[in-house]
């Protein structure tokens, strides 16, 4: 597969010293770029996918007519975590 380029970017002198002071040891400002824009494609896929499971949520209470407080959720949620705590334990 070949590669591609991204658009140069043009930042404050600020900013390029705030990026480059972080970087690790041997890590390449490009790749420190590189792995940022992987984050935020990846944080962007996984919120567009939560908005869609909320949608589909409410459509389907909409359809049914059945809704779940938060206080009902909360419940739920929390007898799963010591389930998982309890299974873990044993």
């Amino acid at each position: 597969m070949k590669t591609a380029t991204l658009p140069s970017l043009r930042v404050d002198p600020e900013l390029r010293a705030a990026a480059e002071g972080v970087l690790k040891k041997g890590e390449t400002l490009s790749a420190f770029v590189e792995n940022a824009v992987k984050a935020q494609v990846n944080y962007r896929k996984t919120q567009a996918e939560f908005i869609a499971r909320g949608m589909t949520s409410l459509a389907e209470a909409e359809r049914t007519g059945i809704y779940y407080s938060s206080d009902d959720v909360l419940d739920m949620l929390k007898a799963k975590l010591a389930a998982a705590k309890a299974s873990k334990q044993a």
